[in-house]
């Protein structure tokens, strides 16, 4: 371990082989940070973080504090749960979770620029990017693959599904299906379909989701008209995982389509 000597770090905070702790960063009580990661200057981790392996925590960031939720009590106990090979760049914010025991989770390999917020009982999956400035109210879902643009902002309880991206200073507070090109206020206006070559999915696979996009968005019928039409259709799993995920949104809903053809890429 590489601990500068203006780090405060507790006696009771377990930490990993080959750990880089620089100035002036204050690790709390019943934090555990894994082998080979580093916490730059000016870093605060609070008790309850659990901290994987090969994570890079960039100047200033702030991880485990108390959620901005007026209904929390300081007694609960709460934790922050980090995977893998994260790069969470300088002053960002990551809040622990709300509900007695509950978390804030963020999976494997996952790339959050400066100034990005995450709110209390998120759960990020892996190899997301969310650029600099965005805000993720409480209990925000984004999935596996998602890119979420600089200075976009998430109502609380909502969804971004897998290999969804959004453009820049857009504002959601209706959940945001897979494989989508989502932006302005609760809007998409496509498919991402740059994306999904570049994750490689296969032709049929990327046909068959524009085939469910088309039956959502483009068929004339209402949702509940669409989901049971697609009953019928014996789609492959990507395009199925589009349905499921339009069926099983939550009270929200998910963000309306706009039909300016020049976003879909």
């Amino acid at each position: 371990m590489k601990i500068h000597s203006t780090a405060i770090v507790d006696p009771a905070a377990k930490v990993g082989a080959d750990v880089t702790i620089g100035p002036f960063a204050v690790i709390g009580a019943d934090v555990v940070i894994g082998e080979r990661s580093t916490i730059e200057s000016h870093v605060v981790i609070e008790p309850g973080v659990t901290i994987g392996s090969s994570n890079l925590i960039g100047h200033g960031a702030i991880i485990g504090t108390a959620p901005q939720d007026l209904s929390f009590s300081h007694e609960r106990k709460t934790h922050v749960a980090i995977g893998n090979e994260n790069v969470i760049r300088e002053h960002c914010t990551i809040h622990r979770g709300s509900m007695e025991g509950s978390v804030t989770k963020i999976g494997d390999n996952n790339f959050l620029m400066t100034s990005a917020h995450v709110g209390h009982n998120c759960e990020i999956g892996n190899n997301v990017i969310i650029a600099n400035n965005c805000l993720l109210g409480g209990h925000v879902r984004v999935d596996d693959g998602a890119f979420l643009g600089g200075g976009c902002v998430f109502h609380q309880h909502i969804c971004v599904g897998r290999f969804a991206i959004t453009q820049g200073g857009s504002g959601f507070s209706t959940s945001i299906p897979p494989f989508v090109i989502a932006a302005e206020v609760n809007y998409v206006f496509g498919l991402n379909v740059v994306g999904l070559r570049r994750a490689g999915f296969s032709a049929k696979d990327r046909d068959e989701i524009k085939a469910a996009f088309k039956l959502v968005y483009a068929s004339g019928l209402n949702l509940a008209q669409a989901i049971a039409k697609a009953t019928t259709v014996k789609f492959g799993a990507p395009a199925q995982e589009f349905i499921d995920f339009v069926a099983n949104a939550r009270k929200r809903g998910i963000c309306a389509y706009h039909h300016r053809k020049e976003h879909e890429h």
